[in-house]
């Protein structure tokens, strides 16, 4: 694996957001690869909640400045960029005023989800893609991992679908147990229909629950990781009925399993 690129795109990282067992085995996955001479990106969402003058962020005014549409508006992204300490590994952040200045991650302060999460998670994989892109750096493996990175796989399969540099890219999702109660903003398959322009790529999200969010990321990815120890039935069954490739959850060694599922799917394709 060394010298392969991994893109790693999650909606929590430590040590930026609270330690929990997503944001924490994002960064292991990632410092784990780099540790072995693998060429790693880390991206999230710039939440309001983030520090940045503890954490060190900095615009990328190369990498600034253009718009991202979202439902037929324009909405300008911003790049920022830090590094994690001791690590040397670079971690962009995904931001804009409207959607994450706000000092609150996914829900508000009667903890009912933001009204525009879907908007935000549309924009998060957008705002990856066309990063990467400006970055001119094709990843062999683009890892996503959480709710809000989910949409990653589709937009890469579909909207980007003869975008060169993702040509060889194997997408592989994380599974968590970080599940959030009701749905999203119930028009969010017509918003990113209104990029995709094909109703069959949207069924999937047209209950925008956080199963089905995660049913389309599998669907469009070319392997899945148990994050979890417990994965909801629904969502195992659905990995069995697309038959593709699953590593189980892994209380240790993580580093070298995850490293070998990596190479075992570059080595297929």
């Amino acid at each position: 694996m060394k010298d392969k690129r991994i893109l790693f795109v999650s909606s929590e990282v430590i040590p930026y957001l609270p330690e929990t067992e997503l944001s924490s085995t994002a960064f292991n996955a990632a410092k784990n690869a780099h540790s072995k001479g693998v060429q790693t990106r880390i991206f999230m969402p710039r939440f309001g909640v983030i520090n940045e003058r503890r954490h060190q962020l900095h615009e990328v005014i190369r990498l600034s400045g253009m718009n991202l549409v979202v439902n037929d508006m324009d909405m300008p992204l911003i790049i920022k960029v830090a590094s994690i300490p001791k690590e040397r590994m670079q971690v962009y952040f995904i931001d804009n005023e409207e959607y994450f200045k706000r000092k609150a991650v996914f829900t508000d302060e009667d903890d009912q989800l933001f009204a525009d999460n879907d908007e935000r998670a549309i924009f998060f994989a957008k705002g990856v893609v066309e990063t990467v892109k400006k970055l001119n750096w094709a990843p062999d493996i683009i890892h996503v991992h959480g709710w809000m990175a989910s949409l990653l796989p589709l937009y890469i399969k579909e909207f980007y679908k003869d975008e060169p540099l993702f040509t060889e890219s194997k997408i592989v999702t994380s599974l968590y147990n970080s599940s959030f109660e009701g749905n999203l903003n119930e028009k969010l398959a017509d918003k990113v229909n209104f990029d995709l322009k094909d109703e069959d790529k949207i069924t999937t999200i047209k209950t925008p629950n956080y199963t089905n969010i995660l049913k389309s990321a599998i669907e469009n990815s070319d392997a899945v990781i148990h994050g979890s120890e417990d994965i909801s039935d629904e969502l195992n069954e659905y990995i069995n009925q697309k038959e593709i490739p699953a590593l189980e959850y892994q209380s240790e060694n993580l580093k070298e399993s995850y490293l070998n599922f990596y190479a075992d799917l570059i080595s297929a394709s």
